[in-house]
């Protein structure tokens, strides 16, 4: 039953995605709620309706279907050029953005719940003339039925002038960079609240002689259900270590984890169906994407064609905030029941973070001293701010010294090189 709970969840997660998932099922609503509108006008308790609103009921049969029709057919106008403004939206980010960011505006709710409901308004204006052309009696006209459709008509008017203000600002750089902070900060503090609660636990250290089992899928390592996993080694009296850091990507036949006792295919089976993955990558699901994608905005911002050092800058103060924050948090994570270690999940270090985003921006921005001084102020504050590891101060002066190094090598004017190299003994000292 578990197991087919967590394919549940791992199918749903990953249709979650789709551009196509929302609007299918408010389509379908709209469906059901035609015929159930169409069996209130065909039963007694439309009387109210008839007696109290014949000022505003339509009993026209040719009237009906005309506004009906209008109603319909303005809907799906309104939704082509909604899809075609999401289109756009997706071509301008990846364009002048970065790729990384399209699987995260695809999957924006608004945009899909707001195309969902012209779908299902459209349908349900359709039946309801289908319906009324099978009406020989206009009094019989499903009169309330269609003062519905004129009102969700309405409900779609005032939607799409909410879409045109919401993509407007979904479009501009600093509500992009924003979103993907928010999304990275709310998942970070989730993950370091959950190893706080395990802080004092000891280590799971020696696992080099324990049972190695592969993965039998391909994607990116999304989310595992950790519960379920801790259950198991609790019933089956073994510990487990998760041998990848969430958010890489996972070929079949490669190691995944690694068991203390020796599982048979059905219990291996069971741990496999506990990790998800999916064909992209999402903030929400692995923090450390966000890094990625902030990064990759400010190396495209200062390359020749956009040319917009502003954005670099405002990237790298989102990512000394959330540095200060990965500072608070652990390499490796350990979960345990009842204070005993069972799980032990690995985490892409702190060093390797902070590399791969100072390597990015020492090899495109390293000519700029604007947005090298902003880099040493970056990591000034990070040596000024709270961490759980000494360690990580340490990684901090490595970087500046890399940093330095790599800036005066193609800077020439002394006034350039005497500010950073007043800032990077500011970092060491």
């Amino acid at each position: 039953m578990k197991e087919f709970i967590n394919r549940s969840i791992s199918f749903f997660s990953n249709m979650e995605s789709k551009i196509a998932f929302y609007p299918t099922l408010i389509a379908f609503f709209g469906i059901l709620l035609s015929f159930f509108m169409l069996s209130v006008d065909q039963s007694n308790k439309a009387e109210f309706f008839d007696n109290n609103l014949k000022s505003i009921a339509l009993k026209n049969t040719e009237t009906a279907l005309t506004i009906l029709s209008v109603c319909a057919s303005g809907i799906i106008s309104m939704m082509v050029f909604s899809f075609s403004m999401v289109m756009l939206l997706l071509s301008q980010a990846s364009n002048n953005f970065s790729p990384r960011l399209l699987p995260g505006l695809i999957s924006e709710r608004k945009h899909q719940l707001i195309i969902g409901v012209y779908l299902a308004t459209t349908i349900y204006c359709i039946l309801i003339i289908l319906s009324i052309k099978s009406i020989e009696d206009e009094e019989r006209l499903p009169a309330l039925s269609l003062l519905l459709g004129i009102f969700l008509t309405i409900f779609c008017i005032g939607l799409f002038i909410y879409f045109i203000h919401n993509i407007s600002q979904r479009i501009q750089i600093n509500r992009i960079l924003e979103n993907i902070y928010s999304t990275a900060n709310k998942s970070l503090e989730r993950v370091i609240k959950k190893e706080g609660e395990t802080i004092n636990v000891s280590p799971l250290k020696e696992t080099t002689h324990w049972h190695t089992y592969v993965s039998t899928k391909n994607g990116y390592f999304q989310n595992i259900s950790l519960k379920n996993i801790m259950n198991f080694c609790v019933e089956n009296d073994t510990k487990i270590r998760v041998l990848n850091p969430q958010g890489l990507f996972i070929t079949k036949g490669k190691e995944l984890f690694s068991s203390e006792k020796e599982l048979d295919k059905k219990e291996a089976e069971k741990v496999l169906s506990n990790f998800n993955f999916s064909d992209a990558e999402f903030v929400a699901d692995n923090y450390v994407l966000s890094y990625k994608q902030i990064t990759e905005i400010a190396i495209k911002a200062m390359s020749p064609g956009i040319n917009d050092p502003g954005t670099a800058i405002n990237a790298i103060d989102y990512l000394s905030v959330l540095f200060c924050l990965r500072m608070l948090k652990k390499d490796i994570s350990t979960l345990c029941v009842d204070e005993k270690a069972l799980v032990k999940l690995e985490e892409i270090s702190f060093s390797q973070l902070l590399y791969n985003v100072m390597a990015s921006f020492r090899t495109y921005c390293k000519h700029d001293p604007v947005i090298c001084q902003k880099l040493f102020l970056m990591l000034l504050h990070l040596k000024e701010s709270p961490a759980c590891d000494a360690s990580y101060y340490n990684v901090i002066k490595i970087e500046a010294e890399n940093l330095q190094s790599d800036c005066l090598k193609v800077m020439n004017n002394e006034i350039d090189r005497e500010t950073i190299t007043k800032l990077y003994k500011a970092v060491i000292n």
